[in-house]
């Protein structure tokens, strides 16, 4: 598969086949496409928590307050990305540039692990809302927790159309256009 053709096929997924167990090496090729990611120094600033088995369905439970994610439960692997500690360079570059690229860097290796996971037929929904201290209980961690992926097989779920801005709403090419200061 083409990489756009990767990319328009992967979709968040909210229904899981529970009963259709994730093959270890699909999870470790998905891994090893998070480890290969970009970062701001090469300083790889996060840490991923495979769960599975009732660690998956107690992490699962902790995405679900609010009425929330209640799909969670039905995925055989919970990812939880943990934030790391920046390495010297990465940490000297973010206080004299006054950025922490840590999410920036979490979302890219993110992104890297769910379009493996699409290559390999696996679904995957990106969770944002969760019990940030239930799901350190749980870990036994006290790092910080920034994302949970569900990581499942789909059930019964069509290709979805992907609504999204068009490409004149998200850019602009820059060459000798005359720019403003004040914007």
């Amino acid at each position: 598969m083409d990489f756009i053709s990767l990319v328009e096929a992967r979709q968040s997924t909210r229904k899981f086949d529970p009963e259709k167990k994730v093959k270890p090496e699909d999870i470790l090729f998905c891994l090893e496409a998070m480890r290969l990611s970009p970062s701001a120094s090469n300083a790889q600033p996060y840490f991923f928590h495979v769960c599975e088995a009732e660690k998956a369905k107690q992490v699962a439970k902790a995405t679900q307050s609010a009425g929330l994610n209640r799909f969670s439960t039905d995925a055989p692997v919970q990812i939880v990305i943990c934030e790391a500690p920046y390495n010297a360079t990465a940490s000297l570059g973010a206080r004299f540039r006054n950025q922490d690229y840590r999410s920036v860097d979490i979302g890219i290796a993110a992104i890297h692990f769910v379009l493996a996971a699409a290559e390999k037929g696996l679904g995957t929904c990106m969770l944002g809302w969760f019990d940030e201290k239930r799901i350190q209980e749980i870990l036994g961690v006290s790092d910080r927790i920034r994302l949970v992926i569900s990581v499942g097989y789909a059930k019964d779920e069509p290709l979805r159309r992907k609504k999204r801005k068009s490409l004149d709403q998200l850019t602009d090419f820059i060459a000798n256009k005359e720019v403003s200061s004040s914007q």
